[in-house]
C-alpha cells in the first residue's frame, strides 16, 4: 500500500470514527473524493461497512460497484439490477462530490495541493431497540458538516462550512429525504444485509432454519 493511501485511509480513519458508539449492529457507508489522484489512488471510491466489515466497494477507476463478500451476491435474487443501478448512481454522485470539492478548495482558498472530501453516513440499532442514523461531511479529515436529523438542518463545524449551510438548510426537501432514509431506509437495508449474512452462517453451519425465520427484511443526496 502506497503512502497516498495509506494517508487516505488515516484521514477516512479520523472522520468515520467509533460512530458504532453502543450500536449492535450498523450500516455505514463512506465517499471519498480526491484532488490529485495517482496511480493506485482513484480519484473517488466508496465502501459500504456491515458491522465494521468491508461489503462493498466501487471507485471511479473500474465503475463498477462490486460486493466484497459472497453473502451480499444474495441481493440479485431480488433485484436483479443492484449493482447495475448501483454503479449507474455512484458515476453520478462522483460529479456531485467533485464538484463540491472544487467550491470548498475556493472556500479555503486552496486550488492546489492534495485535499480531500469525505461523506460518512449510516445507521444501526442496538439490543434494546433504539435505533440511530448520522450524516456528516469532511474536508482534508476535519468535519465540515453534520446532519442534525430533528431541526432538518446542518451543523457548521468551521468558518467556511457556512456558505454550504445556508445553501443546504434552504433545501427541505432534500434534508427531509435525508431524515427518511437514515431513520428508516437505512434500517430496512441493515435488516435485510443481516439476514443475507445469517442465513449464509446457518448453511455452512449446515443449520436449516424453520419456515419463517430467515426474512428478507443510497444516496444521501
Amino acid at each position: 500500500m502506497g503512502l497516498c493511501w495509506m494517508t487516505l485511509c488515516l484521514l477516512a480513519a479520523l472522520l468515520l470514527g467509533d460512530s458504532s458508539g453502543s450500536v449492535g449492529h450498523s450500516l455505514q457507508y463512506q465517499y471519498v473524493v480526491v484532488s490529485d489522484p495517482s496511480d493506485g489512488l482513484p480519484q473517488f471510491f466508496t465502501v459500504g461497512y456491515l458491522d465494521g466489515q468491508v461489503i462493498t466497494y466501487y471507485d471511479s477507476v473500474k465503475k463498477k460497484k462490486v460486493p466484497k463478500v459472497s453473502w451480499m451476491e444474495e441481493v440479485e435474487k431480488e433485484d436483479a439490477n443492484y449493482w447495475k443501478d448501483g454503479s449507474r448512481i455512484l458515476r453520478a454522485t462522483q460529479r456531485v462530490l467533485q464538484e463540491d470539492l472544487r467550491n470548498v478548495q475556493n472556500r479555503y482558498k486552496q486550488k492546489e495541493g492534495f485535499h480531500t472530501w469525505q461523506v460518512t453516513y449510516g445507521c444501526g440499532f442496538t439490543g434494546n431497540g433504539s435505533k440511530d442514523g448520522y450524516s456528516q461531511y469532511g474536508y482534508d479529515g476535519r468535519t465540515f458538516l453534520t446532519f442534525d436529523k430533528e431541526t432538518l438542518s446542518w451543523v457548521a463545524s468551521e468558518p467556511q462550512a457556512q456558505i454550504t449551510k445556508r445553501n443546504w438548510d434552504v433545501n427541505v426537501p432534500w434534508s427531509r429525504r435525508n431524515k427518511v432514509y437514515l431513520e428508516k431506509e437505512c434500517i430496512e437495508w441493515l435488516e435485510k444485509y443481516l439476514s443475507y449474512r445469517r442465513k449464509e452462517m446457518l448453511l455452512k453451519a449446515g443449520a436449516y432454519p424453520r419456515g419463517g425465520e430467515i426474512q428478507c427484511w443510497i444516496y444521501s443526496r
